[in-house]
């Protein structure tokens, strides 16, 4: 291949790759092939790539009226000549088979190899089944791009080619080459690697270096999930792993990042060997300044599936959070999405998983790294092991449990769904647990923690769940308490999801001992599995009344400050009103309901209406959804008098009406909907006077934010009253 210049200039500045084993240049070595009448038999892809750069060059000249007619006459050769060349290079007068010629060769799953360097080749079959020196190695990248590597010896043993220069890290087709036959030989990882002149200690099955701007970078934490070192003064680390997930990572430290794939900072590299071979993986930092002060993003269950408008109301949240960064820019942000970005049930159904994700949200989110939580929905329900359920997302997203440093906080990522119950089924048997496996590892990853880094402990599943006395804990036990006992003398936030709904638990609970221990269960960003949304546009609320929406986490040095963001919303909007006055649910809302629906189902519905009978109490009813205790709620009426509130659990009656009326009211309901309104902490009710004395709502968080509602009564209840502008 040619990469010619793309002015004047680069006429005269070739750089050549060796690519294919034809003619290397259109120069006049091309006389030789034409002499020897090879080129048509062995140089069709070397041809169609000169007439392409033929092409290029021409058009370096386009300011020229002479180069208009060689760009065109360059078109007519691509078009027209390789087809010809082709057709030519596949005539075999003497019928051999493509692949006959006796070479056999062990391609190991991976190899170790510095830029330009040598690999080496186990002979098999014995009887000296080596390649020739004169055959041709072929390295065929994913790309379809093919290198020619040089043999340059070989043995009845064993044969060695060096790379051919521009290979760079990642898999390929193995080749070899014989006059015109071709022989594959499986597939292969190269990795390039820096050489360090490093011989790793007896036992050790993976090491590395990890290093930034060319020079290591000593105290490290590395792990592969199991085994936790630090790197060394040079930056070399060395395990001994028994490679069962099949990757090792790093926790990136504080004033690094690590290059990102799309959204995917790369802090993990996959193993491609087994335990016995001793494999190397290196990991590049990038030194940054600024993570004294940042934003993350906690960005809670997405449940993309190509359903239920997903996608297109997906892309106002990705709006509305690529507006936020834009107000914000020159700030350091990160992200962490606190699982289920996918939904299970749709992976073969729908053909919506990762790759889908990923491409999904790389097109729509730029220069932010997001560091992925998995969740109950991102494990494969077709499988019959807690591992084997994680392997796609192993595969394709990063590890189910790490670690890593921004600024003077250390996060900690942690699957708490344990799938071992899984039959191959729909059923999908997960337990809110973490394993042993994932404790252990914990235990070692904080033993390289001071007690006075605060940590925030990311997981899908809720560790605790409100009740109407309090909170309980809502995971096994057992481990559970031992979590505890591992983060103990720590300031901990746990940051959760699964839920689609908002609570908070604050140090002062009963539930959590004493310890400093914090829960932010956040609302979802797909609030209702986006189906309110969908069934009524401008509302996107959750089962609780939660807007659909994000956690925007602000760091200074050790202190956090938490905010909840609702997708098509300004920062204000941290709680709604309703007079209940004008709120009512009655069985003429569904007339659709078919009259042989089972009683369960009706009873479901029912209890909306017992909740919200026709009434003239004058009572208002105020959904606080990022509510916890340290806030504070103060309500006035117009004429200045303080009206005292009661805590009470209750149904949103925005949800009822956008979402679960609908549900309901259907002609073929034979069961009770899913998703429909749930009864929930964080609502507070008042009674005013009369039914037009007007209101002050004033609700005050622990950072001394403070948000105002004057409201107007009575006030009208619609979904279009209550619908995002």
């Amino acid at each position: 291949m040619i990469a010619g210049g793309t002015d004047l200039g680069g006429l005269c500045a070739d750089s050549d790759v060796a690519a294919v084993a034809a003619f290397p240049d259109l120069d006049f070595a091309l006389f030789e092939h034409l002499r020897c009448l090879q080129i048509v038999q062995q140089c069709a892809v070397a041809l169609f790539v000169v007439l392409f750069d033929l092409r290029d060059e021409a058009e370096a000249l386009c300011q020229l009226r002479e180069a208009l007619f060689l760009g065109s006459l360059g078109k007519v050769l691509i078009h027209i000549r390789p087809f010809v060349v082709f057709a030519c290079g596949g005539s075999d007068d003497n019928k051999t088979p493509a692949d006959n010629f006796d070479v056999q060769f062990t391609v190991p799953g991976s190899v170790d190899v510095t830029e330009g360097g040598e690999c080496t080749f186990a002979v098999t079959g014995g009887g000296g089944k080596s390649p020739l020196t004169t055959d041709t190695f072929i390295l065929e990248s994913d790309a379809g791009i093919s290198y020619v590597c040089p043999i340059i010896n070989t043995s009845s043993e064993s044969f060695t080619v060096r790379l051919a220069d521009g290979c760079e890290t990642g898999y390929y087709k193995v080749f070899v080459k014989r006059d015109t036959r071709k022989k594959s030989f499986g597939r292969i990882y190269i990795n390039i690697v820096e050489d360090i002149g490093f011989e790793p200690d007896a036992g050790t099955t993976v090491y590395g270096i990890v290093s930034s701007a060319g020079v290591g970078v000593k105290n490290v934490v590395v792990s592969d999930g199991a085994e936790v070192t630090v790197t060394n003064e040079e930056g070399i680390y060395q395990l001994k792993s028994a490679k069962k997930w099949g990757y090792v990572f790093i926790s990136v430290p504080s004033g690094y990042e690590v290059p990102c794939d799309g959204v995917l900072p790369q802090f993990h590299r996959a193993l491609k060997n087994s335990p016995s071979v001793v494999e190397r993986a290196d990991f590049k930092l990038e030194k940054v300044d600024g993570q004294d002060s940042y934003k993350i993003f906690m960005l809670g269950d997405m449940h993309l599936a190509n359903r239920t408008n997903d996608l297109r109301q997906f892309a106002e949240f990705t709006s509305d959070l690529t507006d936020y960064m834009t107000r914000h820019k020159g700030e350091k942000m990160y992200a962490l999405t606190l699982g289920d970005m996918t939904w299970d049930l749709y992976w073969y159904s729908n053909s919506y998983y990762f790759p889908q994700y990923l491409n999904t949200i790389n097109s729509q989110v730029k220069d932010l790294p997001i560091f992925h939580t998995m969740g109950n929905h991102d494990n494969d329900f077709k499988t019959t092991s807690d591992y084997d359920a994680a392997v796609k997302y192993v595969d394709q997203i990063c590890p189910t449990y790490y670690s890593f440093n921004i600024g003077k906080i250390h996060y900690v990522v942690m699957d708490d769904i344990d799938c071992s119950g899984y039959d191959g089924t729909d059923s999908r048997n997960y337990v809110k647990s973490l394993s042993g496996e994932q404790l252990d590892w914990l235990a070692k990853d904080l033993s390289y923690v001071a007690k006075t880094t605060p940590v925030v402990v990311a997981m899908h599943a809720q560790v605790f769940y409100p009740t109407t006395t309090g909170f309980k804990i809502d995971h096994d036990s057992a481990n559970t308490q031992r979590l505890f006992d591992i983060l103990d003398g720590y300031t901990v936030h746990f940051v959760t999801g699964h839920t689609h709904m908002t609570f908070n638990v604050t140090p002062d609970a009963s539930i959590v001992g004493g310890r400093n221990f914090r829960e932010h269960n956040s609302g979802s960003v797909c609030a209702s599995w986006w189906w309110s949304g969908n069934l009524t546009s401008g509302v996107h609320v959750g089962t609780d009344g939660t807007p659909g929406g994000y956690g925007i986490w602000d760091i200074s040095g050790t202190d956090l400050k938490w905010l909840y963001k609702s997708t098509g919303w300004p920062e204000e909007y941290q709680f709604r009103s309703y007079d209940l006055n004008n709120v009512h649910f009655s069985m003429d809302d569904v007339p659709l309901m078919p009259a042989d629906v089972p009683a369960s189902v009706k009873k479901v519905y029912q209890q909306y209406v017992d909740a919200y009978p026709q009434n003239s109490n004058n009572e208002v009813l105020i959904n606080i959804w990022n509510w916890n205790s340290d806030w504070t709620l103060n309500v006035t009426d117009e004429n200045h008098k303080t009206l005292p509130y009661t805590e009470v659990w209750a149904y949103d009656p925005l949800h009822i009406a956008a979402l679960s009326v609908k549900r309901f009211n259907n002609a073929g309901l034979k069961s009770t909907p899913s998703f429909v309104t749930s009864k929930f902490t964080h609502f507070f009710k008042v009674k005013a006077d009369n039914p037009d004395t007007d209101l002050v709502i004033t609700v005050k968080d622990e950072f001394e934010n403070e948000w105002t509602e004057n409201m107007q009564r009575p006030k009208a209840f619609s979904t279009d009253a209550y619908k995002r502008k």
